[in-house]
Parts: structure tokens; C-alpha cells; sequence
């Protein structure tokens, strides 16, 4: 494919979601579809209510048309980018039901968490299954820096389902601040185009560009002051999508670099609930990560930069495990 359809992707993207978002934003107000704020968070958080959310809508969206797109000029690619839209909707659509429920019942409370994962364990399963028929031999993880390929078998469909829930749910406890997910989330993805334009993989550059030319185009309207959320339409969409390319790229043990923000937020509720439940005292002044830099003094502009170097960091890191 021409390296100019390729560039075209990042561009075709950026574009729908800067057109779509303006009218998005005022049927959503229209029809009050308003983010709760959890009674729990930092009080400055209270002047958000009320602003639109589920606007994960405009890059799924976009997301998806490119694909469809790219389909259409690369038809040899044709079942490769179907999977893409497969793993683009799919996690959208539970993250859509979620943010449904949360703005008529109007508060912060969406599926149960039971409902959440039977979904998530469902979706994973397909995506393993659909996998299965379009690679060769996929269940394996690779070491990097070695010659090791360490073969799971059939296990590897629960690492699949594993790995694609719990990035699912890190990038959405991640979404807390202004533009914080946004920004990170095209930091990671840049390094999954990069190692498939080092792999010569064109099918996953073109899903990768796709989303950071979306995402960029979400960020004019998601950085702070925030005139949209992406909501859980966009957050368990971009956790499963990434998770996605890390699993078809082999690229699994660089993901834990690459993703390590995601990762850094995941543990500090962890260590959060079970410290408090151990001992009846916090370490951190609140979960996730980012209201504890929050609170302490850094306030939310300062966090998500704080945020966005780290992820630059340890995604320069990954790139290079990835590559080796």
C-alpha cells in the first residue's frame, strides 16, 4: 500500500472526529446526557457535572470508517482489518451500555461489576477465537532479547481474556482527569506504530494511526477545560484495542512498559483497598493515582503532564524491548 494511504489514515481520522464532536457536544446537551461525579472524588471535580460524556462515540467512529476505508484500498488485508473493527466496537459497546445506564438512573452507578466482567470475558473469548482463524499458531508469548517463545496452548485464550479485560479496566480507571487518558493513550499507541513500521506490518500501522489521529482530535475538546468526556465508551474501548495490538503484535512483555501508567493506576487501587481493609488507614490520599498527585498539590494541569512524561518514558523503553 502506498505510504501515502498510510499517512492518509492518521488524517482521515483526525478529521471525522474534529467534524462530528461540535454536533455530538450539542445533541448530548440536549439531551442531558451529563457526567455524574462520584460523591467520593476531589470536590473540584464538582464543576464537571454536567458536562457531555460517552463523546468515545466520535473516535470509535472515526476509528471505525477508517478501517473500512483501508479495507476497501487493501482488500489482500481485508480479514485483518475486520478484526480491528471487531476489537474497535466491541469494548465500546459495553462501556456504551455502561455510560447509558449512568446518565438515566443519573448517577454514578452503570453495570453491576458482574455484568461489566461477563461481558469483557465474552468479547475477549471472540476476539481469541477470531484470532485463532485468522494467525498462525498465535498462543505464544515472545521473550524479548532471546530466541524464547513461550507456547501456552490452549491456556493462552485465558491470558487473552486476562490481559484484555485488566487493560480494559486500567485505561478506564485511568480516564479521571482532563485529557489525561487522551493523552497518554496516543503516547502508547505511537509505540505500536512504530514497531509495526519497524515490523513492515501495514495493516496494524494503519489501525495504530487511525487511533492516534482520532484521539488527537478528541484531545482539542477533551483537554482541559473539557467541553466532552470519552466515558466508558471510549476508555474500555481503547484498554481492549490496545491490548488487542500488544496480543497480535507479540508484543505482550513490551506492554508492560508501554503501558506502564495504565498499570501504575491499577495498582494503586489495588494497594489502596486492601491496605485500608488490612489496616483502616490510606497510603495514598485518594485512588487512582492521578487524585493523589491531584491532592497533593499539583493540581490536574501539572498531574497529567506529570502523567504524560512518565508514559513518553517508559513507552521509549517499550519500544526498544518491543523491537529487540
Amino acid at each position: 500500500m502506498n505510504s501515502l494511504y498510510i499517512i492518509a489514515a492518521l488524517f482521515c481520522s483526525f478529521i471525522i472526529t474534529v467534524v462530528m464532536l461540535p454536533s455530538l457536544i450539542k445533541y448530548l446537551h440536549k439531551l442531558k446526557f451529563g457526567q455524574e461525579i462520584r460523591k467520593e472524588g476531589p470536590q473540584s471535580h464538582a464543576l464537571k457535572k454536567g458536562t457531555p460524556t460517552m463523546g468515545g462515540i466520535s473516535f470509535i467512529v472515526a476509528i471505525t470508517i477508517t478501517l473500512i476505508i483501508a479495507s476497501v484500498i487493501d482488500t489482500n488485508n481485508l480479514k485483518y482489518y475486520l478484526l480491528y473493527i471487531y476489537t474497535t466496537i466491541s469494548f465500546s459497546i459495553i462501556g456504551y451500555i455502561d455510560d447509558m445506564l449512568i446518565v438515566v438512573k443519573k448517577k454514578n452507578d452503570g453495570l453491576s461489576p458482574k455484568m461489566k466482567l461477563t461481558l469483557q470475558v465474552l468479547f475477549s473469548f471472540m476476539f481469541y477465537l477470531l484470532l485463532t482463524f485468522i494467525y498462525d499458531n498465535v498462543n505464544y508469548i515472545k521473550i524479548p532479547f532471546t530466541d524464547l517463545n513461550i507456547n501456552l496452548s490452549i491456556i493462552y485464550a485465558l491470558f487473552v481474556i486476562f490481559w484484555q479485560t485488566g487493560f480494559s479496566n486500567a485505561v478506564n480507571l485511568t480516564d479521571g482527569l482532563d485529557g489525561l487518558a487522551t493523552s497518554v493513550t496516543i503516547i502508547t499507541t505511537l509505540s505500536f506504530a512504530l514497531i509495526s513500521y519497524k515490523e513492515n506490518n501495514i495493516p496494524i500501522l494503519i489501525f495504530c494511526l487511525s487511533i492516534i489521529g482520532a484521539l488527537i482530535g478528541f484531545l482539542l475538546f477533551n483537554k482541559k477545560p473539557a467541553k466532552i468526556f470519552m466515558g466508558d465508551t471510549g476508555s474500555l474501548a481503547l484498554g481492549g484495542i490496545l491490548a488487542s495490538i500488544s496480543i497480535i503484535l507479540h508484543k505482550e512483555v513490551a506492554f508492560l512498559f508501554i503501558g506502564l501508567v495504565y498499570i501504575l493506576e491499577t495498582l494503586s487501587v489495588m494497594i489502596q483497598v486492601v491496605y485500608f481493609k488490612k489496616t483502616g488507614k490510606r497510603i495514598f490520599k485518594m485512588s487512582p493515582l492521578h487524585h493523589h498527585f491531584e491532592l497533593s498539590g499539583y493540581g490536574e494541569v501539572k498531574t497529567v503532564y506529570i502523567f504524560v512524561i512518565i508514559a513518553v518514558l517508559s513507552s521509549t523503553i517499550g519500544y526498544f524491548v518491543g523491537v529487540a
